[in-house]
């Protein structure tokens, strides 16, 4: 990293130049990049990533073909780091401050915000277009030339810049290496255990999708004493890892016909589950969930992010039947209110962290971990930035 000062007022933040995983093109590796790193606009902090674990949402935005074209972008959202300048009007942050990037924000002044109902904020809510929320310009460049966002996060970066309402400061003593994973996919499958199933001692519970999300939900669910964990995935290698996570019993849809699977599980819990969960991000498989669920009290959350097809569809009659189906952003948790009690629950092993990381890797190799990750041969990579 290369900062420029400036002349009039030395001690204002000023652009530098530092090293970024900048994607071209749809599916195309990333390409290590000199970029110019504006300073913190206002309400802004600049940070130095320390780690960034690589989340299947990365993966699915970089290869997707249905979305508006953003490139050149920088990707990367589930991130630790430290503090290295901030912009007029922080006042809830220090250069030095140890932080978790999010990828949607807390205004906490909006009416989402304040309602007491809600984790979506309205200022800060998940941004898709390739900006930031506060002017809807990038902080990246190349040569003048603008390099897009991702989630307003843009952590496969030397350096960021993101909205002080999109940054969670944390403790210090933390690990910054492995607490990066509580900013989006382990606090997602958590709370939506938690939070937004509310899931009840004894309970049934099926999950389809034994990803990191997945097992988060496992995780979730055994902590609050459900009786059983059905885990459905059409990786066998993922059977015994479950296991480590709460799973009790798992289902391969390979080896029974698909338009079977609901009543496999219908018949193995006596009328279905109490609660299911979906996380691969297949809405075809949301009525599935809803089917595996039981009549009258049923609840179905889904969790994954589609990669093809948008929209669903189900009989009306899995409704009216009583069942219930949610959906959830980051399992309902306001990010800068909840995530320093989880970095909490953490430190004081209240809840398990360290084993959905499969790969550490040094920033250089990060086609590598997108690789691992596109062929599901990881849960989580971890990149290690230059120190």
């Amino acid at each position: 990293m290369s900062p420029s000062s400036s002349a009039e007022d030395s001690s204002s933040p000023a652009v530098i130049t530092c090293k970024a995983a900048v994607a071209w093109g749809a599916g195309e590796p990333l390409v290590m990049e000199e970029v110019e790193l504006s300073p913190p606009h206002p309400h802004e902090i600049r940070i130095k990533v320390f780690s960034s674990s690589l989340c299947r949402s990365d993966i699915s935005a970089w290869e997707s073909q249905l979305l508006q074209a953003i490139f050149p972008r920088i990707f990367g959202h589930e991130a630790s780091g430290i503090v290295e300048s901030i912009g007029e009007g922080v006042t809830e942050f220090r250069e030095g401050d140890h932080v978790l990037t999010v990828f949607t924000g807390e205004c906490r002044t909006c009416r989402q915000c304040t309602s007491g109902k809600s984790n979506v904020c309205q200022v800060l809510g998940l941004e898709r277009r390739g900006v930031m929320h506060s002017d809807q310009k990038t902080r990246f460049s190349i040569k003048g030339k603008p390099v897009f966002h991702y989630c307003a996060v843009s952590s496969f970066s030397e350096y960021t810049v993101v909205h002080s309402g999109c940054a969670v400061k944390v403790s210090p003593n933390a690990p910054l290496e492995k607490i990066c994973l509580l900013s989006c996919g382990v606090a997602a499958g958590l709370g939506a255990a938690w939070n937004v199933a509310a899931v009840s001692e004894g309970s049934t519970v099926v999950i389809f999708g034994l990803g990191t999300v997945g097992l988060s939900v496992a995780q979730g669910a055994r902590l609050k004493g459900a009786s059983r964990i059905i885990g459905v995935d059409t990786n066998p290698d993922k059977c015994e890892k479950a296991k480590a996570f709460g799973v009790t019993e798992f289902i391969n849809p390979n080896v029974i016909l698909l338009n079977f699977l609901s009543q496999v599980i219908k018949r193995i819990t006596d009328g279905g589950a109490d609660y299911s969960f979906e996380c691969i991000g297949d809405t075809g498989m949301i009525t599935t969930a809803l089917q595996s669920c039981c009549d009258g009290w049923g609840l179905t959350v889904t969790l994954g992010v589609p990669k093809v097809k948008p929209e669903m569809s189900a009989h009306y009659g899995l409704l009216l039947t009583g069942r219930t189906l949610k959906g959830t952003i980051f399992g309902g948790w306001k990010p800068k209110s909840d995530l320093p009690s989880l970095v909490d629950m953490y430190m004081n092993k209240e809840i398990e962290v360290d084993k959905f990381i499969t790969h550490d890797l040094p920033f250089e190799d990060i086609n590598t971990a997108f690789s691992l990750m596109r062929e599901g041969k990881c849960l989580r990579c971890v990149i290690h930035m230059p120190r």
